[in-house]
């Protein structure tokens, strides 16, 4: 089984987890720019993690057989804070790196005029620089964030094909699954989807345009919930073909858009553990 992991936070991981996401099949990633659970106060500090995203994460990732993309983007949270409002002129220099597939995340997350601005302008950015943009909905009034969001995408005039529109759950797949974009859901402990509840939306709405992500970060979660979902899939009766399509296939179709995906060694490289200094903290 290949899996295909489109939004995990991998910086906050261990390189147990990517030992255990390589043996598990998950053998390619996408990590979001996102909020790092307390305030960044200047646009060094931007500079330094997209740095990180571009350049330390995927040579750690490649240490254990899994292929390392990311999106970048000023995300919604951080679009409130005046003082970050200039990563906004930061953003094209890494818009051009090659391991970078998407715009993102963007979009809202209390749905004030600040995140309406800084979604519509990095929408244009995706734009201009022919990328996919990935979305992140509120977790507040979820259902008229993604309303709104499918209104600014609409705005924006960005091809609704090349949208993902992330941490969907039953009262907002409708509103999106008739708009054009793909949809992605997180299977994510308490707060968003579960397994089971997953399998159920895809019987229920079918495989096309869908993705799954675990969203796993620095809070309670589980990287290896895409393997949960695609065991849970077969178990209800899903095809080996099924699972291939939504694990592996669409991530691979959607982040295909930006022309760099390179998925050339993922999962080939066997991981060298013993010795290696950097890994364990050596000097």
């Amino acid at each position: 089984m290949r899996i295909f992991d489109p939004h995990i936070h991998m910086t906050s991981r261990t390189t147990d987890d990517y030992e255990r996401m390589a043996a598990a099949g998950i053998t390619a990633i996408v990590e979001p720019a996102f909020w790092l659970g307390q305030p960044r106060t200047s646009v060094g500090s931007f500079t330094d993690y997209f740095d990180s995203l571009v350049g330390w994460e995927p040579f750690r990732a490649s240490q254990f057989g899994v292929r390392h993309h990311a999106t970048i983007a000023l995300n919604p949270k951080e679009a409130n804070d005046p003082r970050c409002r200039e990563v906004l002129e930061l953003l094209p220099r890494y818009l051009e790196k090659d391991g970078v597939v998407a715009v993102g995340e963007v979009g809202y997350d209390s749905m004030t005029p600040e995140e309406d601005e800084v979604f519509a302008a990095q929408l244009a950015l995706a734009v201009e620089h022919e990328l996919p943009a990935l979305v992140h909905t509120p977790h507040r009034d979820k259902a008229r964030g993604t309303e709104r969001t499918l209104a600014v995408v609409a705005e924006s005039g960005i091809d609704p094909g090349r949208v993902v529109v992330d941490h969907l759950n039953e009262v907002t797949v409708g509103l999106v699954r008739d708009s054009g974009c793909w949809l992605a859901f997180s299977i994510y402990p308490d707060t968003k989807m579960s397994p089971p509840r997953m399998v159920k939306i895809l019987q229920e709405y079918g495989l096309e345009r869908m993705l799954v992500n675990s969203a796993a970060d620095w809070g309670r979660s589980d990287p290896l919930l895409t393997r949960t979902t695609a065991d849970e899939m077969l178990a209800a009766g899903f095809s080996a073909d099924d699972v291939d399509r939504v694990l592996w296939r669409n991530p691979v179709e959607f982040y295909g858009q930006s022309g760099r995906l390179d998925l050339s060694d993922a999962g080939e490289k066997e991981a060298t553990f013993a010795g290696n200094s950097i890994l364990r903290g050596g000097s």
